[in-house]
């Protein structure tokens, strides 16, 4: 029979149409991918080619290496074409009924590795642990600036999630607006603190961790699992034990611990489904909203398995064909 679940967090519902489900192990990527070498001349982000960027914002080096030369392990730049422009001054929206506003915001990349063949799910622990390290780091400047309002850090895996360039990367937008996306997950978590006194992420987590079914790791620091009502099948959720609503207020050592986690995880992706294409989001509440008791910053990861038809697109409904306990058991296998 299929099954309609609905996420507390965001007050969506899903469909689990398990009458047409899959198997947990027929979702591995079937492609036989490209072989990549460790060094592409030709890519802009591979070490020798610094000049093929714009000039890095920050990075992290060896000792004695120079800005904008080989000797980098983590790298930041200005995207070469930015959807938004920091030069720009902030103006008000104006027009009464078609609205615009100045373009203003920042938009970086960072190149996680040297190496044009690595992925977070194949690179050293030291290395993912120095891309959260940069994450945090950018996150904490960029939050400094009055003009910007929402940060977002995110990462395509893959051609079918939307990457260009295949040496790894992620990309920062600081935008000086609040989507209403984001107004809407906000708004929820704050009806379910208004009628329960608690965040919904922190009795997820409880929830979770008493049902065990769903949890694929944990450590001190996070937990990783396929939430009751995925969207898509292997989505997966990484989320604090302790209450955070921002990014960008947890330590260092908790990136570390971040780090741990998300290797795990992807790493088990990278294994079970055959180095799969994803999406991977922060999902953070906005600068001003950091210090709220009703939201709940955490990782998404959505794994592009299977493709947004009319259904979904016009219902907003996803349809899922496979039961989140059983991908977590197998992931977990």
């Amino acid at each position: 029979m299929s099954e309609l679940r609905l996420n507390r967090a965001t007050k969506e519902w899903i469909i689990v149409a398990t009458e047409r489900a899959k198997r947990p192990h027929q979702f591995q990527t079937k492609i036989e991918k490209k072989k990549l070498a460790p060094y592409d001349p030709a890519c802009p982000f591979c070490p020798g080619n610094e000049k093929e960027t714009p000039p890095e914002v920050y990075a992290v080096r060896e000792k004695d290496s120079l800005a904008d030369q080989p000797g980098w392990r983590v790298r930041v730049v200005t995207n070469k074409f930015p959807a938004l422009d920091p030069k720009k001054k902030l103006t008000k929206i104006t027009g009464d009924f078609f609205r615009t506003a100045s373009g203003v915001g920042k938009h970086e990349v960072i190149i996680e590795v040297p190496q044009h063949d690595r992925s977070l799910a194949t690179m050293s622990a030291k290395q993912v642990e120095q891309v959260c390290s940069v994450y945090l780091r950018r996150y904490q400047e960029l939050e400094k600036y009055k003009k910007f309002k929402l940060i977002l850090i995110f990462r395509n895996h893959g051609l079918a999630a939307g990457t260009s360039l295949r040496h790894p990367h992620s990309q920062l937008i600081a935008l000086p607006l609040v989507p209403a996306s984001i107004r809407h997950l906000l708004e929820e978590a704050m009806r379910y603190y208004d009628d329960h006194g608690s965040c919904v992420f922190c009795d997820m987590i409880k929830e979770e961790l008493s049902a065990k079914r769903r949890v694929i790791f944990q450590n001190k620091s996070f937990i990783a699992f396929h939430p009751f009502a995925s969207r898509t099948p292997f989505e997966t959720w990484i989320v604090p034990k302790k209450h955070h609503a921002c990014f960008g207020n947890i330590s260092s050592d908790e990136a570390k611990s971040l780090s741990v986690v998300l290797r795990h995880v992807l790493r088990q992706m990278h294994a079970k489904l055959n180095d799969p294409n994803y999406n991977l989001i922060i999902r953070t509440a906005p600068i001003k909203d950091a210090e709220e008791d009703y939201y709940h910053w955490y990782v998404q990861i959505l794994p592009r398995l299977t493709t947004p038809a009319g259904f979904e697109l016009g219902s907003g409904v996803y349809i899922n064909t496979v039961l989140p306990e059983e991908t977590a058991k197998f992931i977990k296998e």
